[in-house]
């Protein structure tokens, strides 16, 4: 009978062992820890890091195979996901130990460049995606898609547009401007007509046309504010840019003696136009007196200084002198 020694030179022994440590058997002492946190050598994690991979590298292939039932396929698929979670952890366990990070997360593409559905979390290898139930997954997660696609390509005709979609160029050729002009006044007929219908006004006055305000009656700032709109209309109408008005630095310097010698509101010939357009309303209406549609009278600035100024003596003279006085 031979010796254990014998055998183990032996030529079948050594053919067995070689069998044993591809398939990831091994030895009873030369089996892979458990856990990947005990072993606490780098070339041991890096020696059992390839073992893994060498095992879902058969299984992988071997999920492929025709003749396998899908109670197999499902025990392959679930045994390689559950090498894939050890493989995580020894991929930890190198980087704690100081060692390569292998860990690269990079999403897996199809030839249209779209991340393939299944590969985070529980992933399906070879025949497990043609099982029943994988199929129907694959197929409700490509019809999404394709919806999405859909929607995007609806809805990416109207992205990217132009001022004229907006309609921010309507008033340029004055068609829109007349058009409004013409529901404004017939609005303003049709209400005038009901009011007087309403008071008992008699009906063979001619209706008055709109009130619109005059460039001659208009406040200095009114005026520069619509001057401003006209030229911000210009600017952005004109294609070719040549009638633009574009103030120069003197025009910039100016503006501030202009604006000191503009009248102020409360100047003789603003309150008579005020008093001209109350006057106007009132005449419509018998119960309405020109009085109560004027304009409120404002504090200029000097008032508004000399109340202040007359507040704060008076605050003084109180913390000083109040105990005195009482």
């Amino acid at each position: 009978m031979a010796r254990n020694e014998e055998k183990a030179q032996s030529m079948l022994y050594r053919f067995r062992e070689a069998q044993a440590a591809e398939l990831g058997l091994g030895t009873r002492a030369d089996r892979r820890p458990k856990m990947a946190s005990a072993c606490k050598s780098l070339r041991e994690c890096e020696r059992w890091r390839g073992e893994i991979l060498r095992e879902i590298s058969r299984k992988v292939s071997k999920i492929q195979d025709t003749g396998l039932s899908d109670y197999e396929v499902r025990d392959l698929n679930d045994e390689i996901n559950k090498l894939l979670r050890e493989k995580r952890h020894w991929e930890n366990q190198i980087v704690a130990l100081g060692g390569a990070n292998y860990r690269r997360n990079v999403a897996m593409l199809d030839d249209d460049g779209k991340e393939v559905p299944g590969t985070k979390g529980y992933k399906y290898f070879g025949r497990a995606k043609d099982l029943p139930g994988v199929r129907e997954l694959f197929q409700s997660r490509k019809k999404e898609e394709e919806e999405e696609n859909q929607a995007f390509a609806f809805y990416k005709k109207f992205m990217s547009q132009g001022p004229s979609y907006y309609g921010d160029l309507d008033e340029n050729d004055g068609t829109l401007l007349q058009y409004e002009r013409a529901a404004e006044e017939q609005d303003w007929e049709e209400a005038y007509s009901n009011l007087r219908e309403t008071l008992g006004l008699s009906t063979d006055d001619p209706i008055p046309k709109i009130p619109r305000p005059d460039q001659s009656t208009l406040s200095p700032s009114q005026r520069h504010a619509q001057n401003s709109s006209t030229k911000h209309k210009t600017i952005n109408g004109d294609e070719g840019g040549n009638d633009v008005d574009m103030a120069s630095p003197e025009d910039d310097l100016e503006r501030p003696n202009k604006s000191e010698e503009s009248e102020p509101t409360g100047t003789p010939a603003v309150m008579d136009a005020a008093h001209a357009h109350a006057a106007a309303a009132a005449s419509y209406i018998p119960f309405l007196v020109t009085e109560n549609l004027l304009p409120p009278k404002m504090p200029t600035r000097q008032e508004m200084e000399t109340v202040l100024l007359d507040l704060r003596k008076k605050a003084l003279m109180d913390e000083y002198f109040g105990e005195e006085k009482a």
